[in-house]
């Protein structure tokens, strides 16, 4: 692990003319969206909900699209604000030096802290539009979710009949190669690469830190708990996010 300590971190973000974040789970904790693999975790507390999160079991049983649907109208996501983190990273947004976001979250809250879209990179999707899996079309959740509260368990899509699905990337679905592309030319171009609120335990996110070391860039880890990358990392920084990120990127 690497002896930097947070005051030279710091000073790397202050220096940096180009920084691009990977965000995970961590970051949304404090604003009461639970990650999966921490000790309060969706998937630690309840390990069958993981099924809820495979497309093949997701197709195959009507069953498990109608537990989704349910937790997807009881989620915090619809009550839930952004938090310290998110602002700080929106406040570095507007210095110009960031290059992205690119995060595995799909809460959407970088950009209702006032990060401009169009630098947020969603490699797992996003919950706040639904999609249908046979023909595509594509609608925000919030046209679905009074149809689940009016008592539809497995809505289906309006346009074909088909499966409708939030519009998140479940395991066993193909990540978007241009999603992907974007994220990689974001950690090519950065001089600094931070990995933020992340386990780095799930590809291809995680394999970003391996890509930014490749092309020269600092990597500075800050997480709850250890991750596999913290061996190569140039700092590795454990404080509650919250607290740790508006004095380390200097905003």
């Amino acid at each position: 692990m690497s002896t930097s300590t947070t005051a030279e971190a710091a000073r790397w973000f202050r220096e940096a003319a180009s920084i691009t974040v990977l965000t995970g789970a961590g970051v949304s904790t404090d604003s009461g969206i639970p990650d999966f693999r921490g000790p309060q975790g969706v998937w630690t507390k309840n390990p069958a909900a993981e099924k809820l999160f495979t497309i093949d079991n997701y197709l195959a049983d009507p069953d498990v699209r109608r537990q989704a649907w349910a937790a997807r109208l009881a989620s915090p996501l619809w009550t839930a604000e952004p938090n310290t983190a998110h602002r700080a990273l929106a406040d570095l947004a507007r210095t110009g030096r960031l290059r992205a976001i690119v995060t595995q979250n799909t809460d959407g809250l970088h950009q209702a802290a006032g990060t401009d879209p169009g630098r947020v990179i969603e490699i797992h999707g996003t919950a706040r539009d639904a999609a249908c899996l046979d023909c595509g079309h594509r609608l925000p959740m919030a046209d679905v979710l009074p149809r689940l509260e009016a008592g539809e368990t497995d809505p289906p899509c309006l346009a074909c009949g088909g499966i409708l699905k939030s519009a998140t990337i479940s395991f066993g679905q193909q990540l978007d190669p241009d999603v992907l592309d974007a994220a990689a030319d974001a950690t090519r171009d950065a001089d600094l690469f931070a990995a933020i609120g992340t386990s780095l335990g799930v590809y291809p996110a995680a394999g970003l830190c391996d890509y930014a070391l490749a092309h020269g860039a600092r990597l500075v880890i800050v997480n709850a708990e250890p991750t596999p990358y913290e061996e190569v990392a140039h700092a590795v920084l454990r404080g509650p996010i919250g607290a740790t990120l508006p004095g380390l990127l200097g905003v």
